[in-house]
């Protein structure tokens, strides 16, 4: 059983934990030296003052899973009604269903915020896992972003996906 719930202070550890393997073992992020906790904690704390959310899945036991949060897709006002996603699961617990809920909810949280589309930017084009799981969450291809990463001694290709909210585009913002 996994809880989704919204990610407090002292889940920083944890959380800097697999973005740091995800960082050092992986291409979902284009970072190429893990952040320290404290770093981890000011950009929690920039999203949650930029009124986006930030979640996390827990075992029963209470085990952190993986967390997601939403944030500004640019950062021009002609944006301000998109968001860009990011989940990150921990090592072993992939395709339990943590990446799925942890999307459902946070375009649930992102949907009542009024926001009209997300936009998840995947590291690597042969990441099949993510891909899927925005496939299957409703995200439909955008584009690719060819070559535009160097990590882990090769080029890393950026693929773009969207997904609409609420209405999306079929009718204007609220004022």
């Amino acid at each position: 059983m996994v809880t989704i719930r919204d990610c407090r202070d002292d889940d920083i550890p944890a959380i800097a934990a697999i973005y740091g393997h995800w960082v050092s073992h992986g291409l979902a992020s284009f970072e190429l030296t893990p952040p320290e906790p404290e770093e981890m904690a000011r950009r929690r704390q920039a999203v949650l003052e930029g009124g986006y959310p930030y979640l996390l899945a827990e075992s029963a036991d209470g085990l952190v899973l993986g967390y997601a949060y939403a944030s500004a897709y640019r950062t021009r006002p002609a944006y301000r009604f998109a968001v860009e996603n990011s989940i990150y699961v921990a090592p072993g617990a992939g395709r339990g269903g943590v990446g799925a809920a942890l999307l459902d909810a946070l375009v649930g949280a992102c949907t009542a915020r009024g926001f009209r589309l997300m936009v998840a930017v995947i590291g690597d084009s042969g990441n099949a896992a993510s891909i899927g799981l925005h496939r299957r969450a409703g995200f439909a291809p955008a584009g690719m972003l060819p070559a535009v990463g160097w990590k882990h001694g090769r080029w890393v290709d950026s693929v773009l996906m969207t997904r609409p909210l609420g209405e999306g585009a079929a009718t204007a913002p609220a004022p």
